[in-house]
């Protein structure tokens, strides 16, 4: 009978076939110090390069390591999960492959965890990025926590350590939109966070562009509240209250100095507010259609195409 491995490491992999030696290495080295009795999961999201060739290369090294090629591109979070759901060790990592997640950390993460906690997130004080990416973090999160209603950090990203029971608990969840961050705060669970060190991008730049985020954003919101539609029956209730008291004030106005012949331009922009809000309304509920839509397909979050176990 296989021994259950004590830690395994889950990272996806895209654009990153010069990264993964470096990354394995360390890994091994770092993980090693701990116990010899893991598994690292590269999961490859069918990105363009050469990346899976540089994931059988280090899978023929060392048993340890395994390796998932998707069918095609889904996502960095459903990758995530295709590695999540073949996981088996004690404990599970999540970290991403460009080295910006120093593999060096996981031995405090390890060590805060055995203090009793369930989760033990890294957080990254001090973000070796742009200034413009660090402020359109700050911003997205700030955003999303706002609509989503659940309390985001942009200091945390995926880069933590998860027990066993917290990683089964979480691939109960198979609705179609993920956003493991999200996932991990709904699950609950003792947690804690301890800040890390947090490297520059050993290679290539990241995959994630202002299109790409809002796409995320949408998405996030969308799956995991309904804030969007309460503020717009608020702005509904708001807007017919204050067309209330100015149809008040117009009769008030008749009685007593008559009434007066007033311009269209108001009544034209009236029109045209009122209208852009209405269409922007239907649409927010037209988004919440599809993504039921979608979900009501139960089509799966990913297809693997290979793996090397």
């Amino acid at each position: 009978m296989e021994t259950r491995p004590l830690i395994s490491v889950v990272s996806p992999v895209y654009k990153a076939e010069k990264v993964i030696p470096k990354l394995v290495e360390r890994l091994i080295k770092e993980l090693s110090s701990i116990d010899e009795n893991f598994e690292i999961i590269l999961v490859d999201d069918c990105c363009p390069g050469n990346s899976w060739d540089a994931i059988l290369s280090q899978c023929q090294k060392d048993k340890r390591i395994k390796g998932i090629k998707l069918s095609r591109n889904f996502g960095q979070h459903y990758a995530i999960t295709a590695g999540l759901d073949e996981s088996k060790g004690e404990w599970v990592i999540v970290m991403d492959c460009d080295l910006q997640d120093r593999p060096e950390e996981i031995t405090r993460l390890y060590s805060k965890a055995k203090e009793g906690y369930d989760i033990v997130l890294a957080r990254r004080e001090k973000r070796q990025d742009s200034l413009f990416k660090k402020l359109f973090s700050k911003l997205f999160h700030k955003t999303l926590t706002f609509l989503s209603g659940t309390q985001l950090d942009s200091t945390v990203a995926n880069f933590g350590i998860y027990n066993r029971k917290v990683i089964n608990a979480i691939s109960q969840m198979r609705e179609s939109i993920r956003f493991f961050p999200s996932m991990i705060k709904w699950v609950g669970f003792k947690s804690a966070s301890i800040s890390v060190q947090h490297s520059a991008r050993d290679e290539g730049k990241t995959s994630y562009n202002f299109s790409r985020l809002m796409n995320l954003a949408i998405d996030i919101i969308l799956a995991y509240s309904d804030r969007p539609i309460r503020i717009t029956i608020q702005t509904g209730f708001i807007l017919a209250g204050l067309a209330f008291l100015y149809a008040l004030y117009n009769i008030i106005q008749s009685l007593t100095t008559g009434f007066s012949v007033s311009g269209y331009a108001s009544l034209i922009i009236s029109i045209w507010f009122l209208s852009g809000l209405i269409l922007a309304f239907i649409g927010i509920v037209g988004l919440y259609v599809g993504k039921t839509f979608e979900g009501v397909k139960n089509r799966p979050i990913y297809i693997i195409d290979k793996k090397t176990f």
